[in-house]
């Protein structure tokens, strides 16, 4: 079995940018064909363990006993990936991280349990931890002294509390990866000069975290350029308009305004819609000319209806619009509705009020097909 794993191995080896697949549909990016050729056999204590006790793939067992060459101790690979198992991790997520870096199966359980201790005394459970490490793989691997305690410490210094820090962390963990005294402070004191209130920047903060991890000259420039489309300093929409710049390179942004000028839309247009609802940018060109095109195509919307309500760009084509639009199609060509509703009506009401004004009073004439549907969206 270890010879045929082997085989399967090199052949996924091949390129520079190869992936293994699990039976989970886990894929992850390996290492390049200079390492591939100074590849170790495996371990066949290591592999049996991973494959047979821990449920790995025979790929990804072969793969991480090969690249253990300082710790071939069985023993000690079975007792960190028990201990992980004891506190709540999958055997997805044990994959993860011994791909991610092998060097995990060396760990002892002292070292591990204190930095589990860490999170802990914030309040996360297992599961929480688990989640968070499994996603973010080099928390276990940075050093807990100069780089996660300092870092615990200034989010809780900011924050003010364990909890709000554990509530963070759940949102996004990058926290603890970035040099916070270089990105997330200098971006707190930037907003504050923007006259924003400490606790609006903090909202701010739990909304779009990742914002906050850019570099500063990013977010001065993103404050020019909200300020620039006309946004207040004082409005909710200031915020997200920031949050939208700095994650959007100049280029993209030149590419979602063409995207919109060729469907129709004039800079008033896309100006107006910006200042209304800066998240819609958020989404890429090709998602926001498909749903625009998806509106236009019914004929019942044009481009004044967007501009005025462009909160629909927000919704899902296939979980929210799509289902709605079939059931005002029905209704129409059985001449149980004279118009169609508003696009904000059709685009922001809530499942349970699109079912009462359109589905609840016309049960007998759409059919047990479409309630089904529309009961099982909710779900």
């Amino acid at each position: 079995m270890i010879a045929m794993a082997l085989r399967n191995l090199s052949c996924l080896c091949l390129s520079p940018n190869s992936f293994i697949c699990n039976p989970n549909v886990l894929s992850i990016h390996f290492f390049s064909t200079a390492r591939a050729k100074r590849l170790i056999i495996p371990s066949p204590e290591i592999y049996d363990m991973l494959l047979h006790k821990h449920q790995f793939s025979p790929e990804l067992a072969a793969l991480a006993s090969s690249r253990l060459p300082k710790f071939r101790s069985p023993k000690r690979a079975d007792s960190v990936l028990s201990f992980l198992k004891e506190n709540s991790f999958t055997t997805t997520q044990l994959q993860k991280l011994v791909i991610y870096n092998p060097r995990i199966l060396g760990f002892t359980i002292k070292s591990l349990e204190s930095r589990f201790k860490v999170f802990q005394d914030l309040g996360l459970s297992s599961e929480e931890i688990a989640k968070i490490i499994s996603s973010y793989q080099v928390i276990l691997h940075s050093c807990m002294a100069s780089k996660i305690i300092p870092s615990l410490s200034m989010l809780k210094a900011l924050l003010g509390s364990n909890e709000e820090v554990a509530r963070l962390l759940k949102k996004c963990a990058w926290f603890l990866r970035s040099d916070l005294e270089k990105t997330l402070m200098p971006n707190v004191e930037i907003l504050k000069s923007c006259s924003i209130p400490m606790e609006r920047i903090l909202q701010f903060l739990y909304t779009r975290p990742r914002c906050f991890l850019v570099r500063p000259d990013i977010m001065r420039k993103s404050v020019d350029r909200a300020v620039e489309y006309g946004i207040s300093r004082t409005s909710t929409g200031f915020i997200h308009a920031l949050g939208v710049f700095s994650s959007t390179s100049e280029g993209m942004w030149d590419v979602k305004l063409e995207t919109l000028r060729n469907l129709g839309f004039s800079d008033v247009d896309i100006f107006t819609m910006f200042r209304k609802q800066p998240n819609v940018y958020s989404a890429s060109a090709k998602t926001m000319k498909n749903k625009i095109e998806f509106l236009l195509t019914t004929k019942k919307y044009n481009i004044s209806n967007i501009v005025t309500y462009p909160v629909a760009l927000m919704c899902s084509i296939e979980k929210r619009l799509e289902l709605r639009m079939q059931i005002l199609r029905l209704l129409e060509s059985r001449n149980l509705i004279e118009k169609w509703p508003t696009l904000s009506t059709l685009s922001i009401s809530t499942d349970d009020k699109f079912f009462d004004g359109f589905v609840r009073p016309y049960c007998d004439e759409i059919g047990q097909e479409y309630i089904a549907k529309i009961c099982q969206a909710q779900r």
